[in-house]
C-alpha cells in the first residue's frame, strides 16, 4: 500500500514538474526580434515572380521590385542583412506558420481571417482588385458576369477568394503571368489581380488582353509575421514610420508606380 502511494505522488510530482516547465518556456520565450539580431539576418518570403512587386531582373536576373527594396530597406533599419526565401504564392503563409521564414514581402493583403495566424505591420500599399479578358471578350463586363465561368488564380490569394464568391470555376496557377497567358489564350475566361500589377503586365508585356468593370475591394498590404513577437512587429512598424516620414517609401514607390501607393 505504501509503495502504491509512493507511486503516485512521484507521478504527480512528475506532471507538475513537466508542467510547469512548459509554462515557464513559454513565459521566458525568445521574441523573434532577439533571435534576428543575435543571427544577423532576417529570412523574408517572397514569390520572385509578381511583377513588379518581386521579380528577377531580365539582365542581371538579380531579385527585385517593390516589396523586395521595402523589405531591404526595412532590414537594414533594423540592423540586420535581408536573406529573401522564394517561395510559390500558396505555400507562403504556410512557410510563415511553419516559422521557415520570419516575414513575407509578397503583397500580402490585412485579412481577418489571416489575422488570426498572424501579426501584420501597418499597411505600406494601398490598391484595389481588377479583372482582366481576352480582348475580344465581350461576355464579361463586371463581376456580376462571371458566374460559372472559368477563372485563373492562385487558390489561396484574395482574387481567388473573390472569383469564388461570384461563383466562378478556379483553375489554379502559381503566378500571375502563366493565368494571364492563359487568359489571351483563350484557355480561362478571366483571371483577377492587383490593378497596380496589371498595368505594370499590360506595359511590359504585349498580350491582346483587356481590363473590365471598376476597380473592386481596396486592399491594404502589409507584412505578415509569426503571432507573438511583439518585438519584432513594433521594430518593422517603427522602421516603416520612419521610412514615410522622411520619403524613403514614396521614393521606392514613385520608382515604381510613378505615384505614392502607399497612401489611399
Amino acid at each position: 500500500m505504501k509503495k502504491w502511494l509512493l507511486g503516485v505522488v512521484l507521478s504527480f510530482s512528475m506532471v507538475v514538474t513537466g508542467c510547469g516547465g512548459g509554462q515557464g518556456e513559454k513565459a521566458t520565450g525568445t521574441d523573434l526580434y532577439d533571435t534576428i539580431k543575435k543571427q544577423g539576418f532576417i529570412t523574408i518570403g517572397t514569390e520572385g515572380t509578381y511583377k513588379p512587386f518581386s521579380y528577377h531582373e531580365e539582365k542581371t536576373n538579380e531579385l527585385t521590385g517593390y516589396d523586395v527594396e521595402v523589405a531591404k530597406e526595412v532590414a537594414k533599419r533594423l540592423g540586420v542583412q535581408a536573406k529573401f526565401q522564394e517561395i510559390p504564392w500558396d505555400g507562403m503563409l504556410t512557410s510563415l506558420q511553419t516559422k521557415k521564414i520570419d516575414l513575407a514581402a509578397n503583397q500580402v493583403g490585412i485579412k481577418p481571417e489571416r489575422k488570426e495566424k498572424f501579426d501584420f505591420s501597418q499597411a505600406y500599399t494601398i490598391s484595389f482588385a481588377q479583372m482582366v479578358v481576352a480582348q475580344d471578350n465581350n461576355t464579361i463586363k463586371a463581376i456580376a458576369d462571371v458566374k460559372g465561368k472559368k477563372a485563373g488564380q492562385t487558390p489561396t490569394s484574395n482574387y481567388g477568394k473573390m472569383a469564388t464568391d461570384a461563383g466562378a470555376e478556379i483553375k489554379a496557377y502559381e503566378d500571375m503571368m502563366t493565368a494571364m497567358r492563359d487568359v489571351a489564350a483563350k484557355r480561362i475566361d478571366f483571371s483577377m489581380n492587383d490593378r497596380l500589377a496589371i498595368a505594370e503586365m499590360m506595359k511590359t508585356n504585349k498580350l491582346p488582353v483587356k481590363t473590365v468593370g471598376e476597380p473592386m475591394e481596396r486592399a491594404e498590404s502589409a507584412f505578415p509575421i509569426p503571432k507573438g513577437n511583439s518585438k519584432l512587429l513594433e521594430a518593422v512598424n517603427k522602421a516603416i514610420d520612419e521610412m514615410k516620414k522622411d520619403g524613403t517609401l514614396e521614393k521606392i514607390s514613385k520608382k515604381y508606380f510613378g505615384e505614392d501607393v502607399s497612401k489611399g
